[in-house]
């Protein structure tokens, strides 16, 4: 059965600009919306820049009342009701938009550093057609920036804290109350955490036999150099009043990816960055104990991999993107950070996606799909997707003994959302369910790159 509630919400990340040789040209807009023809899903577009992009997949970037997304675009960050779809900037000029609070609803984000999103961007230099971005300074590190905090109604903006250079802020705790960053710690010389020690086009890398490769195999080669680099860091937490700091976690580890909880203020996800293949990627630690960080995925065959892991909504659950192995054999996997018990539901090779996601009510999942270059070289898989599970039951109600304490099976029944075949995957997708869990919201440039 189609569902009627579930449409697309489309971030123009990269909609076509007139090529330079035709500035003086202005660029067609593209459609405000639209049914796709191959799916019967309304799409609607919801920037008016190009350039605009939504958060990365697992940033909440809506306020706690559903009223508002947020997101950025060349002008500032902006919020749109969802509801009038009424635009609002809310940061004007360069500004990094951070994430939302959950509790609160104020928009945090850096103040002077460049608009910026994670993940896979639209607008890297590597894109196509982009204009290249000027290459970061010797150091890596830049100056002391701020974190900043600012009410979409009023407007009113207040410094929450100030970071020191090779450091960033990525998540912030459900009562509001700690920041979580990482940085590195290291001689002036290193790079910033999320350097790849190049600014090279992944797809102008070779391999041993002097071959060009792919632009997805080129940034593993990336990846690992800088694994390999064992750059000094550290995961650290802020005080949202106070600004006292204090470290969480110390390593020669690429540090990334940290992620509160949404329901839990002393539970922290992180991860070990780098090739799936070869870290321990996932990890939980608790702010309030001393138990050291805990792994929570453990490689059972060679060339497994999981990662690009978010919390279900309700906190209870982490799940991730399992492959067993790359390439071969797909799962989206969950972890209960309660009990510990898991869950991996099957899907097939064309419904993989860079990134999945969960609806609040935790009852459908979906995939923002991806190109035939990438780690599931899937033949036709640039679509979104709604993905439904479906768990898999005892035969006849009869139970192996000890089946309570196996992985929970299931399979995840996809449904195509949004014909994507004119996007370029090099800007990752990273669809969201809206708060009423009616709309996914994705970056989109399948009007060109910009």
């Amino acid at each position: 059965m189609k569902p009627t509630l579930i449409s697309a919400l489309a971030l123009a990340s990269a909609l076509a600009l007139a090529p330079a040789a035709r500035a003086a040209e202005p660029a067609p807009l593209p459609p405000k919306e639209w049914i796709d023809k191959d799916t019967g899903h309304r799409v609607v577009r919801l920037s008016e820049e190009p350039g605009s992009s939504s958060a990365y997949f697992n940033i909440n970037a809506f306020t706690p009342d559903g009223k508002y997304l947020v997101f950025s675009a060349p002008s500032g960050i902006q919020a749109m009701d969802l509801k009038t779809r009424a635009l609002t900037t809310v940061v004007p000029g360069r500004a990094g938009l951070l994430f939302v609070g959950r509790k609160t609803g104020l928009v945090y984000y850096m103040q002077n550093a460049g608009s910026s999103t994670m993940g896979h961007d639209a607008n890297s230099p590597h894109t196509p057609g982009a204009a290249a971005k000027p290459a970061p300074a010797a150091d890596g590190r830049g100056g002391p920036r701020a974190v900043m905090a600012i009410d979409i109604a009023t407007k009113t903006a207040r410094q929450i804290a100030l970071l020191e250079p090779g450091g960033a802020i990525e998540s912030i705790n459900a009562d509001e109350t700690l920041l979580a960053g990482a940085r590195t710690t290291g001689p002036s010389a290193v790079p910033s955490p999320g350097g790849m020690l190049t600014n090279k086009d992944p797809g102008d890398e070779v391999g041993p036999d002097g071959q060009k490769l792919t632009y997805a195999e080129g940034r593993e080669v990336q990846i690992h150099r800088r694994l390999m680099a064992k750059i000094p860091m550290e995961i650290f937490t802020v005080d949202t009043k106070t600004g006292a700091r204090k470290v969480v976690t110390a390593s020669t580890d690429w540090l990334n990816h940290l992620q509160f909880s949404p329901t839990d203020p002393n539970l922290l996800m992180y991860c070990h960055e780098g090739n799936w293949h070869i870290v321990d990627r996932l990890w939980l630690v608790r702010l309030d104990s001393d138990k050291p960080p805990v792994n929570i995925h453990v490689r059972t065959m060679n060339m497994e991999i999981a990662g690009h892991e978010w919390f279900s909504s309700d906190g209870k659950t982490v799940w991730y993107d399992l492959q067993t192995p790359r390439g071969e054999d797909f799962w989206v996997a969950g972890y209960n950070v309660e009990t510990g018990k898991r869950t991996q539901y099957h899907l097939d090779r064309n419904s993989w996606g860079v990134h999945f996601n969960s609806s609040p009510d935790g009852k459908l999942f979906s995939s923002d799909g991806g190109d035939s270059e990438m780690a599931a070289h899937a033949p036709d898989g640039k679509y979104i997707y709604l993905l439904r599970p479906r768990d898999i039951p005892d035969v006849a109600g009869i139970h192996a003994e000890g089946s309570d304490k196996l992985i929970k099976p299931g399979v995840l029944d996809p449904e195509k959302l949004v014909n994507m075949q004119p996007h370029n995957y090099r800007s990752e997708p990273n669809a969201a369910f809206t708060p009423d869990g009616k709309w996914l919201v994705f970056r989109s440039n399948l009007f060109g790159a910009g």
